[in-house]
């Protein structure tokens, strides 16, 4: 065996799925260093980025009362993901960056907390034979649906719809939990499931007040004996081509590389994760729990180039009595997009229109947030290279928002 050292780095291919993946005629998988000549021991590193300018017609404001720039800039995502594997056995995951980098989070050194890289996934998996794995730390492997546990590398609209990341800052560190995973597949359906610890703060730091709506921080109040694990899990079937689930990241649109119709379920239950308080002041639990179906559709249109993808997604959140914080709160929400490839050369660039809408009902609330973006895809190189312009116009009771946004990718 010939000796190994940093220079046996390659660009090279961990697997033709994950080009077909990324919907690229030219990207050759990554920066990979083999462990052995043939390949099969490995560390694998991925890096992406996400810029973008954004043009907010409404008038904002910073925290010391400034009015705002209509246009500002924001580093949305800078990520690095490295993995390993020394035989089938077993695998590690390291997962780290930022988000959200903009004019206000900026600090003079570095140092401020917007500044700060932090381990998105650190986990460790070991195989229970061909189709099966349980791992354990912090980990990606969500329940609800597909959007839960949405990659940021290939979404096809601008990001991901907030709300469907339903418990990010609330018992979890930033969509991870810290617990035990299991996951596989049974022919064509995949599962998986999880046991984590809840966070013991949370971005709901309200107190509960006597005879109010719940507050979602019932391991802070009632202490982990009571409120201390979630559970989740995530069950989809695949009636035409398989995806992988190596890794928990779901796919947004494949650009007409697989023929995909899968349709899933999933949940999340975090017992006594939301408290009330009585009339006298006096704290209880409330059981938080968040049910979900979905559909996902993606299939090349002929042979010339052009490509569909479509996904809707019904839930129902229950965060306790008459919750309602940030984006999220107790009631029902459906979501759905589609996009269309047109037509073209796959070696050029490549236009994707979409059309994505969401609507939310509260229990807490007599009016709807609704959703509605209208945007499109330039692939310069799949989803390695990509350019997104997009219009989001949310409309909240009395409150309307419209932006302008042009974001630019690239993944390596």
């Amino acid at each position: 065996m010939k000796k190994l050292s940093i220079a046996t780095i390659v660009l090279c291919l961990l697997t033709f799925q994950s080009i077909k993946a990324q919907g690229s005629p030219d990207y050759t998988g990554g920066l990979k260093v083999k462990l052995n000549d043939e390949g099969s021991k490995y560390l694998r590193i991925i890096s992406w980025a996400q810029v973008q300018g954004n043009y907010n017609t409404d008038a904002t404001f910073d925290a010391n009362g400034n009015e705002n720039s209509k246009l500002n800039f924001n580093l949305r995502r800078a990520r690095v993901l490295m993995f390993a594997q020394i035989n089938k056995k077993f695998l590690i995951l390291t997962h780290f960056g930022l988000n959200s980098l903009t004019s206000n989070t900026l600090s003079p050194t570095g140092k401020g907390d917007g500044s700060q890289l932090f381990f998105h996934d650190v986990w460790a998996q070991y195989s229970l034979g061909k189709n099966h794995a349980i791992g354990a730390g912090l980990h990606y492997f969500n329940g609800i649906s597909r959007l839960n546990n949405q990659s940021t590398l290939n979404m096809m609209t601008l990001d991901n719809h907030r709300q469907a990341w339903a418990t990010i800052g609330l018992s979890d560190q930033f969509a991870r939990h810290l617990g035990v995973f299991i996951k596989g597949s049974f022919d064509r359906l995949q599962y998986r499931l999880a046991i984590n610890d809840a966070a013991v703060s949370s971005l709901d730091a309200r107190a509960a007040v006597p005879g109010g709506e719940a507050v979602y921080n019932g391991r802070a109040n009632l202490g982990s004996k009571d409120a201390g694990k979630t559970f989740a899990g995530y069950l989809d079937y695949h009636f035409l081509d398989q995806e992988s689930n190596f890794l928990p990241y779901k796919v947004g649109s494949y650009l007409g590389g697989k023929k995909i119709f899968n349709i899933g379920a999933g949940f999340f239950s975090h017992p006594n994760g939301a408290v009330v308080a009585d009339n006298s002041g006096n704290l209880s639990g409330e059981n938080v729990s968040i049910f979900a179906v979905d559909a996902f559709y993606d299939t090349p249109i002929g042979d010339n180039g052009s490509a569909f993808t479509a996904y809707a997604v019904m839930q129902n959140n229950n965060y306790g009595k008459d919750y309602f914080f940030s984006a999220y709160g107790t009631g029902q929400m459906f979501y759905s997009h589609v996009g269309y490839v047109l037509p073209g050369d796959k070696n050029k660039t490549r236009y994707q229109p979409y059309l994505s809408y969401g609507t939310h009902s509260y229990d807490a609330l007599n009016n709807n947030r609704n959703n509605l973006g209208l945007g499109i895809n330039a692939y310069m190189s799949g989803h390695n290279s990509k350019l997104t312009l997009e219009y989001k116009n949310q409309d909240f009771g009395a409150s309307t928002t419209n932006i302008l946004s042009l974001q630019a990718m690239i993944y390596l």
